[in-house]
């Protein structure tokens, strides 16, 4: 089954400096029916102003994985990591037993796009810790490629949950299986893909169950596919 969140269903705020959207109940949007999707807790599509962004504040058990569409995003963070993150790179905080953090737009004339997702640690109370990775736009042409894993396999950055994020470029088809009790969740950040012959296109995502297996196909999409354990 393919459940479909459309792109202008999501929680939307403008603030000025923040345009953002809220594929899951976040901060000031809450919806009760997307509270988010077994481990997966928040997706946000953020487009921050040049030369502002998110002032130091504090998380605790959460993994929380950036991922940059285009423009920069300096990273400060309390265990003393200091961090430019681009295009291609792929940031993981597993916030644990508390840190503190600041994401800025270091540029003075270009917007940054990204997407901040958050995703329930296996445990509460780990050691906080820091890692990033790049993977260029190559990596990901016609293929799902891994980015983050619970094992940190394939050089994909390690989360501590049982769940794996793969991040596709497509002009073509790829195909996914889902193990028994498993479930995924797509988000298209740019054109439109065809899921089982259910159309999504840029900003929507979709809640993937009792599927054994996906078709996915587009030109000229960009998208992060989860697959997500019990």
């Amino acid at each position: 089954m393919i459940t479909v969140r459309k792109s202008q269903e999501r929680g939307h705020f403008d603030h000025g400096w923040l345009n953002t959207y809220h594929t899951f109940s976040f901060a000031d949007y809450h919806d009760p029916s997307f509270m988010g999707f077994r481990s997966l807790r928040v997706i946000n599509e953020d487009r921050v102003q040049p030369d502002v962004g998110f002032g130091q504040h504090g998380h605790r058990d959460m993994e929380i994985v950036s991922i940059v569409l285009s423009g920069e995003l300096a990273h400060r963070d309390s265990m003393g990591n200091g961090s430019v993150i681009r295009r291609g790179d792929v940031q993981r905080m597993s916030a644990g037993s508390g840190v503190l953090h600041s994401e800025m737009n270091p540029s003075k004339d270009e917007l940054v796009h990204f997407f901040q997702i958050w995703i329930l640690p296996e445990r509460r109370g780990l050691k906080p810790e820091y890692e990033q990775k790049t993977f260029s736009d190559d990596e990901k042409k016609n293929v799902l490629k891994l980015v983050a894993s619970h094992d940190g396999r394939e050089g994909s950055v390690t989360i501590h949950q049982d769940a794996s994020l793969y991040a596709s470029l497509l002009d073509g088809s790829v195909s996914h299986a889902f193990a028994a009790n498993r479930a995924g969740w797509i988000q298209v950040a740019r054109g439109e893909v065809e899921i089982n012959g259910v159309s999504l296109a840029a900003g929507d995502g979709a809640a993937i169950s009792d599927e054994s297996e996906v078709k996915i196909s587009g030109r000229g999409a960009e998208f992060l596919l989860f697959d997500l354990g019990e």
